[in-house]
Protein backbone atom coordinates (compact mmCIF):
# COMPACT_ATOMS: atom_id res chain seq x y z
CA UNK A 1 0.00 0.00 0.00
CA UNK A 2 2.86 2.34 0.78
CA UNK A 3 4.37 1.67 -2.65
CA UNK A 4 1.11 2.72 -4.36
CA UNK A 5 1.18 6.06 -2.49
CA UNK A 6 4.76 6.71 -3.63
CA UNK A 7 3.94 5.89 -7.25
CA UNK A 8 0.82 8.07 -7.14
CA UNK A 9 2.78 10.94 -5.61
CA UNK A 10 5.55 10.71 -8.24
CA UNK A 11 2.97 10.54 -11.00
CA UNK A 12 1.08 13.56 -9.64
CA UNK A 13 4.31 15.58 -9.37
CA UNK A 14 5.39 14.64 -12.90
CA UNK A 15 2.00 15.64 -14.34
CA UNK A 16 2.03 18.91 -12.42
CA UNK A 17 5.61 19.60 -13.46
CA UNK A 18 4.79 18.94 -17.11
CA UNK A 19 2.09 21.58 -17.15
CA UNK A 20 4.29 24.23 -15.58
CA UNK A 21 6.74 24.26 -18.52
CA UNK A 22 4.04 24.76 -21.14
CA UNK A 23 4.00 28.41 -22.19
CA UNK A 24 0.75 30.21 -21.75
CA UNK A 25 -1.10 31.52 -24.78
CA UNK A 26 -1.02 35.27 -25.16
CA UNK A 27 -3.64 37.28 -26.94
CA UNK A 28 -2.93 40.69 -28.37
CA UNK A 29 -4.56 43.03 -30.82
CA UNK A 30 -3.29 42.94 -34.35
CA UNK A 31 -2.68 46.41 -35.72
CA UNK A 32 -4.03 47.57 -39.04
CA UNK A 33 -0.50 48.26 -40.26
CA UNK A 34 0.47 44.62 -39.68
CA UNK A 35 -2.56 43.34 -41.59
CA UNK A 36 -1.97 45.75 -44.48
CA UNK A 37 1.74 44.89 -44.62
CA UNK A 38 1.01 41.15 -44.65
CA UNK A 39 -1.63 41.58 -47.35
CA UNK A 40 0.63 43.78 -49.47
CA UNK A 41 3.47 41.29 -49.13
CA UNK A 42 1.23 38.43 -50.21
CA UNK A 43 -0.06 40.44 -53.19
CA UNK A 44 3.46 41.37 -54.25
CA UNK A 45 4.51 37.73 -54.06
CA UNK A 46 1.49 36.68 -56.14
CA UNK A 47 2.31 39.31 -58.78
CA UNK A 48 5.93 38.19 -58.87
CA UNK A 49 4.81 34.56 -59.28
CA UNK A 50 2.54 35.55 -62.17
CA UNK A 51 5.36 37.50 -63.85
CA UNK A 52 7.73 34.55 -63.52
CA UNK A 53 5.07 32.15 -64.82
CA UNK A 54 4.46 34.42 -67.82
CA UNK A 55 8.21 34.61 -68.43
CA UNK A 56 8.56 30.82 -68.33
CA UNK A 57 5.59 30.44 -70.70
CA UNK A 58 7.38 32.38 -73.47
CA UNK A 59 8.73 30.29 -76.33
CA UNK A 60 12.13 31.98 -76.45
CA UNK A 61 12.69 31.41 -72.72
CA UNK A 62 11.62 27.77 -73.04
CA UNK A 63 14.06 27.35 -75.95
CA UNK A 64 16.86 28.93 -73.92
CA UNK A 65 16.10 26.63 -71.01
CA UNK A 66 16.13 23.62 -73.34
CA UNK A 67 19.48 24.85 -74.66
CA UNK A 68 20.86 24.72 -71.13
CA UNK A 69 19.38 21.26 -70.52
CA UNK A 70 16.50 22.37 -68.25
CA UNK A 71 12.94 21.20 -68.85
CA UNK A 72 10.46 24.10 -68.86
CA UNK A 73 7.92 22.12 -66.81
CA UNK A 74 10.58 21.36 -64.22
CA UNK A 75 11.51 25.05 -64.05
CA UNK A 76 7.84 25.97 -63.53
CA UNK A 77 7.56 23.39 -60.75
CA UNK A 78 10.64 24.81 -59.06
CA UNK A 79 9.28 28.36 -59.24
CA UNK A 80 5.98 27.15 -57.78
CA UNK A 81 7.82 25.59 -54.84
CA UNK A 82 9.68 28.81 -53.93
CA UNK A 83 8.65 30.78 -50.87
CA UNK A 84 7.19 34.28 -51.22
CA UNK A 85 10.47 35.95 -50.26
CA UNK A 86 12.44 33.84 -52.74
CA UNK A 87 9.99 34.63 -55.54
CA UNK A 88 10.25 38.36 -54.86
CA UNK A 89 14.05 38.15 -54.74
CA UNK A 90 14.18 36.25 -58.05
CA UNK A 91 11.79 38.70 -59.73
CA UNK A 92 13.92 41.61 -58.46
CA UNK A 93 17.06 40.03 -59.88
CA UNK A 94 15.38 39.53 -63.24
CA UNK A 95 14.27 43.17 -63.24
CA UNK A 96 17.88 44.30 -62.70
CA UNK A 97 19.24 42.34 -65.69
CA UNK A 98 19.89 44.33 -68.86
CA UNK A 99 17.07 43.96 -71.35
CA UNK A 100 19.19 44.19 -74.47
CA UNK A 101 21.85 41.75 -73.43
CA UNK A 102 25.49 42.78 -73.75
CA UNK A 103 25.27 46.38 -74.99
CA UNK A 104 29.04 46.90 -74.97
CA UNK A 105 29.59 43.76 -77.03
CA UNK A 106 27.06 44.90 -79.61
CA UNK A 107 28.67 48.35 -79.82
CA UNK A 108 32.14 46.83 -80.34
CA UNK A 109 30.77 44.49 -83.01
CA UNK A 110 29.14 47.38 -84.91
CA UNK A 111 32.34 49.43 -84.66
CA UNK A 112 34.43 46.54 -86.02
CA UNK A 113 32.02 45.96 -88.92
CA UNK A 114 32.08 49.64 -89.83
CA UNK A 115 35.88 49.73 -89.51
CA UNK A 116 36.23 46.68 -91.77
CA UNK A 117 33.92 48.13 -94.42
CA UNK A 118 35.84 51.40 -94.23
CA UNK A 119 39.18 49.63 -94.67
CA UNK A 120 37.83 47.65 -97.61
CA UNK A 121 36.70 50.91 -99.23
CA UNK A 122 32.95 50.24 -99.20
CA UNK A 123 32.24 53.14 -96.84
CA UNK A 124 33.94 56.39 -95.85
CA UNK A 125 33.09 56.78 -92.17
CA UNK A 126 36.40 57.08 -90.29
CA UNK A 127 38.90 59.71 -91.49
CA UNK A 128 41.84 57.94 -89.79
CA UNK A 129 41.55 54.79 -91.94
CA UNK A 130 43.76 54.41 -95.00
CA UNK A 131 41.62 53.29 -97.87
CA UNK A 132 42.63 50.44 -100.14
CA UNK A 133 42.28 50.84 -103.88
CA UNK A 134 39.34 48.92 -105.25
Amino acid sequence: MNMQRVICGVLALSLAGGTIHVPLAQAALVGTEQVVAATAGAQAADEARQRLAALLARDDVAAALQGHGVDAAQARARVDSLSDAEVQQLAGQIDQLPAGGDVLGIAVFVFLVLLFTDIMGYTDIFPFVKKTAR
